[in-house]
């Protein structure tokens, strides 16, 4: 290195000068010595002038794309490896294209644990020494960047390295804010296909024409181009896996037309009659119990019998234990790390609050929390006073053993309703029960306090 420095130097090529700074905080931490452009001409000027181990690269940005940076990198500056950052390529072949020139690439979105894994893994193939990773008083997270060490998760990650050894679909089962996606990620980036895209697709919340297209590509002639074909999902996942998230709101049509390409290993695009092979592997996330839609004729069967053969159930965080505890503190250190601030730490009253709190909102609701404490905190110690109002309310509902069952009951319905703001619905789901069934117990809460 130029200067007599012992770090790695990595340069990050972003038009998004947010995605620049998080790159650079984050990789920082792990003990690189990072430098930023906004455009591919300022990268090429640091790279004349300066020794880069890795270039990390935005494939899209104004002016020169980072596919023309990469081809530069490969052919006029050697020993400096490349990660391509890719969304959604709208040119089929496009990924072929980066992969070529590229060591490795990631696919938005991609979570903090991807991006030291593979700057890891290039490292290591270039033979590089792995940046140091800055040490805690206390290990809780594990290589797969899933954090628990409740009985209930080492079941959960002993399913996932089962898992990643085959090659067959998965159905990943949880409910809100549990980190499906967290664990589709596992699979995949401890399995052979490591090295091959993770394509992610939401399938909530997008018409089913356009979730179509989207999926299996189209034609030149049906593009809205009509110039160019469009790679789908399918293509784009190539030989490596294709998650598709909430995949019980996935359109009866389209649910067909995935059968059939799992069935032949081939399918065509919307507007085509070129059939396409396809070798990815299958992964799934659904927070609603998919039998019951298969029985009212919302979900094929066939396709529920291939996803479940196996079948991974997230726990909640209410039934994950100390886990809450284990979560809080690791987002405590990661948030107060990206504000350049002292980790801050909990009184033993706010211990109790995090660890009894039933969180159902999940990992979300409790990284959310974490993240505006951090935020907020104007002293180390986190006490109550600072934290949210259900917390606080469950902390004070004290559960003796003199109480009635109707009594803990009720408090947990109140508990239930306050941490979703009144949403009946969503206090439904939470509870187990329909909406008919809240409304009863409701108004028998009602008339118990009214008599009183």
């Amino acid at each position: 290195m130029t200067g007599g420095s012992t770090k790695n130097r990595l340069l990050v090529v972003d038009d998004s000068h947010d995605t620049r700074e998080l790159l650079q905080r984050n990789l920082s931490s792990q003990g690189y010595e990072v430098v930023t452009a906004g455009d591919v001409k300022t990268a090429l000027r640091i790279l004349e002038s300066a020794q880069v181990d890795l270039v990390i690269t935005d494939l899209k940005m104004p002016g020169a794309s980072g596919l023309q940076l990469v081809q530069h990198v490969k052919e006029h500056v050697k020993g400096t490896a490349v990660i391509m950052i890719t969304g959604y390529p709208s040119v089929e072949g496009a990924v072929a294209a980066v992969k070529s020139g590229a060591e490795e690439y990631l696919t938005k979105p991609f979570t903090q644990q991807e991006l030291f894994a593979v700057v890891g893994r290039v490292m290591a193939t270039r033979g590089l020494p792995k940046a140091g990773r800055v040490q805690h008083t206390r290990q809780i997270a594990n290589p797969l960047g899933i954090v628990g060490e409740s009985k209930a998760m080492r079941e959960v990650l002993d399913a996932v390295s089962r898992a990643a050894a085959t090659a067959n679909p998965v159905l990943i089962t949880g409910e809100r804010g549990t980190g499906t996606p967290l664990l589709a990620r596992a699979i995949h980036y401890t399995s052979p296909r490591a090295a091959a895209p993770f394509v992610v697709v939401h399938c909530g919340g997008v018409p089913e024409e356009i979730l179509e297209r989207q999926l299996f590509g189209e034609a030149a002639e049906t593009s809205a181009a009509g110039t160019e074909s469009r790679a789908g999902f399918l293509l784009l996942a190539g030989d490596g896996t294709l998650f598709l998230h909430d995949i019980s709101e996935l359109p009866y049509g389209i649910q067909a037309r995935l059968v059939r390409a799992l069935e032949e290993n081939a399918f065509r695009a919307v507007g085509s009659t070129r059939a396409h092979t396809i070798a990815f592997r299958l992964i799934a996330a659904s927070h609603r119990d998919l039998r019951p839609l298969v029985g009212r004729g919302l979900f094929r069967d066939d396709l529920f019998l291939r996803l479940s053969a196996t079948t991974i159930a997230v726990p909640a965080v209410r039934e994950r234990g100390n886990d809450a505890l284990l979560l809080a503190e690791h987002f405590l250190r990661r948030f107060a790390s990206e504000l350049g601030r002292p980790v801050p730490s909990f009184s033993p009253r706010a211990v109790e609050a995090v660890t009894r709190y039933s969180w159902p909102g999940n990992v979300a609701e409790l990284q959310n929390c974490i993240q505006q404490l951090v935020s907020t905190t104007s002293t180390g110690i986190i006490d109550v006073s600072a934290l949210p109002e259900p917390m606080r309310y469950w902390l004070r509902a004290t559960p003796g053993v003199n109480r009635s069952l109707a009594e803990v009951e009720a408090d947990y319905i109140r508990n239930v309703l306050a941490s979703v703001g009144g949403n009946k619905t969503r206090a439904a789901e939470i509870l187990g029960i329909n909406r008919k069934t809240l409304r009863e117990k409701l108004g028998a809460l009602r008339s118990r306090t009214a008599a009183i």
